[in-house]
């Protein structure tokens, strides 16, 4: 029996068994192939920041877990790089997610929230991830990198895809990737015709300019961003507001004090974070957990989850604290991998928020103790649907 096995239906009890009883395990990945699974917090933290932990396939060995198989224009990308490939490639794209460039988006983000929360009307009931969560986000990095608003649902559809397979459709996962690489190579070829004031001209006239940027390293470049720009953030609202409504107390405290956003957001990031586990990495020497080495060629994987759950650095874990000491949270990434579009996401999800709770004052589960729908993947943790009683005076309503 593989000791991961129910990491998807429940990642947190899985989680704490595994963490308890070993610093790693061996485990199965999800194309049938071994890696090894860390799951306590200074484990953790220090894998994410060991260079002998590379990003790069070339150092895996045959036969290990490799993650995503995407084709050369797509897998070109910081995801798949060490320094100093990583580096210059970071660089040239870390100026549009500067904390003072985030701060300029506030206002469009918060123009984006109020029009959603208008096209809902005054009371209701919705599905709060398709109709706030997902497309507040998608808008967002969508209007920043300037793709056109006739391929933003297109794009859902196929992230969707490639995150969450469909066991039914297993053709859907090649689909999206055909319907990616084909959109990429339009969207680029129609920003060189006519430039704009957006992220992907700028890239491209990095790339012409200086050749610092390869014809791959551009498009693989363009599609992370998108990508993870959009799945992050939809999973930390839509999570967060599950959080809330599941902790009135919690609810209450942040409507008395929406001061407390800011650190509530990091508490929301700790307590269900968007991914389960860190990309993967594959160990260029071999390297020791506890009583436990890893050899040479291998795959680990780091259970983010399994750390900021990890009661060695976080006391009573499975509660959501809004007030609590989160520094250090490992949700979105440490070290020079860590999440490049993080102040974004941060931005996004406190906005969201603010306007949400200011917007109904009465929030609430359509469906009160069911159990929420998650989305069946392995780093993913996000909802596939969130369905809410919203307006007024609920009490009225029902």
């Amino acid at each position: 029996m593989d000791p991961a096995d129910g990491l998807i239906a429940s990642p947190h009890d899985v989680n704490r068994r595994l963490r308890e009883s070993a610093p790693v395990h061996r485990i199965t990945g999800t194309d049938g192939n071994p890696a090894w699974l860390v799951t306590r917090y200074e484990d953790a933290r220090r894998a994410l920041a060991d260079p002998r932990l590379s990003l790069d396939k070339r150092h895996a060995t045959p036969g290990n877990y490799r993650g995503f198989a995407l084709p050369p224009a797509l897998d070109a990308n910081l995801l798949n790089m060490d320094p100093p490939d990583h580096t210059r490639i970071r660089r040239l794209v870390a100026r549009a997610f500067t904390p003072r460039r985030v701060e300029q988006l506030r206002t469009p983000i918060r123009r984006t929230a109020d029009r959603l929360l208008d096209a809902l009307g005054p009371h209701g009931t919705t599905d709060l991830v398709a109709s706030y969560a997902a497309p507040l986000p998608i808008t967002v990095i969508c209007d920043l990198l300037g793709v056109p608003e006739d391929h933003r649902r297109d794009f859902r559809i196929w992230t969707d895809s490639l995150v969450a397979p469909d066991p039914a459709r297993p053709q859907a996962a090649k689909e999206a990737v055909a319907g990616l690489l084909g959109f990429f190579t339009d969207l680029l070829a129609a920003k060189r015709k006519e430039r704009a004031d957006d992220l992907l001209s700028d890239l491209i006239a990095v790339r012409e300019e200086g050749d610092r940027l390869g014809e791959d390293e551009l498009m693989s470049l363009a599609f992370l961003i998108l990508f993870a720009g959009y799945e992050n953030t939809v999973q930390l609202i839509g999570n967060a507001v599950l959080g809330l409504l599941n902790h009135p107390d919690q609810l209450a405290a942040l409507r008395a004090d929406p001061a407390l956003l800011p650190a509530a957001v990091e508490e929301f990031a700790r307590h269900e974070g968007p991914a389960l586990l860190a990309i993967r990495r594959f160990t260029t020497e071999d390297v020791t957990f506890g009583e436990v080495t890893v050899p040479a060629g291998e795959t680990v994987l780091v259970s983010l989850a399994a750390a900021n759950r990890d009661p060695a650095r976080f006391p009573e874990p499975d509660r959501l604290l809004l007030d609590r000491d989160t520094s250090g949270h490992l949700a979105l990434g440490h070290g020079i991998h860590y999440c490049l579009g993080a102040p974004l996401a941060r931005a996004e999800t406190e906005i969201a928020l603010a306007a949400l709770l200011e917007r109904f004052p009465e929030l609430a589960l359509s469906e009160p103790g069911s159990a929420p729908r998650w989305r069946p993947s392995l780093r993913a943790r996000g909802l596939t649907s969130l369905w809410v009683t919203y307006g007024k005076n609920l009490v009225n309503q029902r």
